[in-house]
């Protein structure tokens, strides 16, 4: 495979029983009763071990010992043809009206409309630009019934993407709200049916949902009055018990993006969905990070993401599904935005964790991961120059009051430290012409250098060790000359309102 895990450190494969429930996104504030999903099936997995290891650097700066380092590298071609810069204002070429699962995959970015009662036309043109920068080919549009400017939205949503030639499918949201009447999907579905920009399989509107399996009766009715490629995300009842539906759907989207507790994701229930559907289409759920503190809606806890971001994109490679949705473009306060934070979609209390917090690199490193996708994991990217992209928590796990937040959600899951969930590591991207060390200082202290072996993306991990800092630095050296540098948010143990910061930092060179 041309993506690959390289365990520097050895590792100790363990059996563990994981309860896989999940609970979906609400960022819109006013919005009392919050959407939560139980799901009831049991799947067993195996995690590694990551054991200390010493790693041996070409740097004289001093190594120190480490959990972990993970080195998974994208090997560099020699090709000369450029991929598209993450921050080019120039568009890649966007999928054809009409696709086929078996021919086309597809990647798409999960965007609540509710946030976006004070867009613009240029507000959607500018999130379209960036999301078609990233190599994403559309967006899911999350409605509820509720919201008085949810057309208005629509449509200047259906317009910028027309002018960007960018694809665009509608996701009825049934628990934000109540569930949606037939007759309104219905409209929905028919007001931006023929639109160019309005994402097709076989001719046919692509549709999905966030939950919604107790209506799943409506859909007959709906699928008989306007032709619909019909793909809900109905995750909590499990892929057993979604069997029952096959009937009536052309596949199925799963939510389950986060592990649970002080675990890490893996993608057994994936592979689970994809022997349930068959020959249906699976969308696979793809997510950075979950942190949620708004006790006002009965919302307070963290899933872990540290590696997710990084641990999810290999197992896309591995699951091969049809399509990918990333969850989210911008649910701040669930804090797995990939998109640029907008102040008038942050929901009341959320201002403390998400101000300040950019999330827009973990972008820079999608090209990669989707052309990756796309090629069957057979396309080797080209890395025009070196790169780093960064994240970690500006607060180390106990250093301030966990403000009642728990590891899990606590109405259906068994609670866990949120310390031992959130781990105190820095994470890191290594873009690489060529194999070259990468130093990490956090503040004065000592600086750690790793190696990235590999021309491409090497994925690497330095933890605290109990340091903090004003900053953090970073450098990649390569024959004994530095390449280039990047500076990073401060480490601290300084709360603001005394409350650990749960949410991550991202940053690039």
């Amino acid at each position: 495979m041309i993506l690959s895990c390289l365990f520097v450190a050895s590792t100790i494969l363990f059996g563990s029983a994981v309860s896989y429930h999940r609970g979906p996104l609400e960022a819109r504030d006013r919005i009392a009763v919050w959407r939560t999903v139980i799901v009831t099936h049991t799947i067993t997995t195996h995690s590694p071990d990551r054991t200390p290891t010493k790693i041996q650097g070409g740097s004289t700066t001093p190594i120190v010992d480490l959990p972990v380092q993970l080195s998974t590298t994208f090997p560099a071609q020699t090709a000369s043809s450029n991929p598209p810069d993450q921050h080019s204002s120039m568009a890649p070429s966007p999928p054809p009206p009409e696709s086929s699962p078996s021919s086309s995959k597809q990647v798409f970015a999960h965007h609540i409309v509710g946030n976006t009662a004070a867009y613009t036309l240029a507000d959607w043109v500018d999130d379209i630009t960036q999301a078609q920068a990233a190599h994403l080919d559309g967006f899911a549009l999350n409605i509820g019934p509720q919201d008085s400017y949810t057309d208005t939205s629509l449509a200047n949503a259906y317009t910028a993407a027309e002018q960007r030639n960018f694809k665009l499918f509608i996701s009825f949201d049934y628990l934000s709200a109540g569930p949606w009447s037939s007759s309104q999907v219905i409209q929905k579905i028919k007001a931006f049916a023929d639109s160019p920009a309005q994402f097709k399989v076989d001719g046919k509107a692509f549709v999905s949902t966030f939950e919604g399996a107790n209506s799943a009766g409506d859909w007959s009715a709906i699928k008989a009055a306007v032709p619909i490629y019909f793909v809900p995300d109905w995750s909590s009842v499990g892929p057993g018990g979604f069997s029952q539906y096959l009937a009536g759907v052309d596949g199925a989207f799963s939510w389950n993006a986060w592990p649970e507790g002080a675990s890490d994701m893996t993608d057994v229930e994936d592979k689970a969905w994809k022997a349930t559907l068959g020959s249906k289409a699976y969308m696979m759920g793809v997510s950075p990070w979950f942190y949620t503190s708004l006790p006002q809606w009965k919302k307070n806890w963290i899933w872990r993401g540290d590696s997710l971001w990084h641990d999810r994109w290999q197992e896309v490679l591995e699951v091969q599904p049809e399509f990918v949705e990333v969850i989210t473009w911008n649910d701040y306060g669930e804090s797995h935005y990939i998109g640029p934070i907008r102040s008038g979609g942050i929901p009341t209390g959320a201002q403390r964790y998400v101000d300040n917090m950019p999330h827009d690199s973990w972008r820079t490193v999608l090209p990669y991961y989707i052309d990756a996708y796309k090629s069957g994991n057979t396309t080797m990217p080209n890395i025009p120059k070196d790169k780093l992209v960064f994240w970690y928590r500006i607060n180390p796990s106990k250093a301030g009051s966990t403000g009642g937040t728990t590891g899990n959600n606590p109405d259906y899951q068994p609670t866990v430290d949120p310390a031992d969930v959130a781990q105190d590591k820095i994470f890191i991207d290594a873009i690489v012409t060529a194999p070259a060390d990468v130093t990490v200082q956090i503040g004065s202290n000592s600086p750690t250098t790793l190696r990235a072996t590999t021309a491409g993306v090497n994925f690497l991990v330095v933890p605290f060790n109990g340091q903090t800092g004003d900053s953090v630095t970073f450098k990649i050296a390569r024959d004994g000359n530095t390449v280039l540098t990047a500076t990073g948010n401060g480490i601290s143990n300084g709360c603001e309102q005394g409350l650990v910061n749960y949410n991550a930092w991202v940053g690039e060179s």
